[in-house]
């Protein structure tokens, strides 16, 4: 049963997850694969502001993508944006991150192997990972400017897409889990956790929304 406070204190983590950029002109455009293919319509409609002249999708499978997205994320985010019209000559794929860091050095890896001149990077991702997207790659691509995007939505109608209303907290709590946890494993630059959201995600997950914590002493950024 998912209480009312549960609702508030998800409001919170979700509010706090949301970076607010504003989304400019970048040398790429790097969308992080998921089990959301909205993270690949909006790369695409960010494309067609003319906010980057390349894309790149990384990912690999994980357990939640392996079923529906059997080729990889990457590679489906691909297919995604050819069918929005999006020409093949502008998207490069990253097929083999597993997780966010993966995501972050294996796409630098990869653009550097094609020459690309890279001194900003829109990063698309779900909404509830904006902030974390952006302190991993602060911190494994110091050098380079990060704007973080997603898809603009509240978080009902999040929950309303996922249609798993249980596995989006999990995943909240999860990804704020990380924000505390991994700058101390250098996975990410530390960033101002306000007391509220740290109460709120402690209240969750003594609710038992635990799926998605990682150990703390884990040595991955999954």
């Amino acid at each position: 049963m998912i209480s009312v406070r549960d609702w508030e204190d998800t409001q919170l983590l979700w509010d706090y997850q949301q970076m607010h950029h504003e989304p400019r002109p970048c040398s790429v455009g790097i969308g992080l694969g998921s089990h959301d293919l909205g993270v690949a319509d909006t790369t695409v409609d960010l494309y067609r502001r003319g906010m980057m002249p390349l894309i790149v999708f990384t990912g690999a499978t994980s357990r939640t993508t392996e079923g529906r997205m059997p080729r990889g994320e990457a590679e489906h985010y691909r297919d995604r944006a050819l069918e929005l019209g999006v020409p093949a000559g502008v998207i490069l794929v990253e097929p083999h991150a597993r997780n966010t860091g993966q995501n972050i050095t294996l796409s630098r890896a990869l653009l550097e192997e094609r020459g690309a001149d890279v001194s900003s990077v829109l990063l698309v991702s779900k909404p509830y990972e904006e902030r974390r997207v952006y302190a991993t790659a602060r911190k494994l691509w110091p050098e380079t400017e990060f704007v973080s995007a997603s898809t603009a939505m509240t978080l009902p109608d999040y929950v309303g897409s996922i249609q798993d209303a249980r596995l989006v907290i999990d995943m909240l709590v999860g990804s704020l889990q990380r924000l505390l946890i991994y700058p101390a494993q250098g996975f990410m630059i530390t960033q101002d956790v306000p007391t509220k959201v740290i109460r709120a995600y402690e209240r969750l997950a003594s609710r038992g929304f635990t799926s998605r914590l990682v150990p703390e002493a884990a040595g991955s950024t999954s």
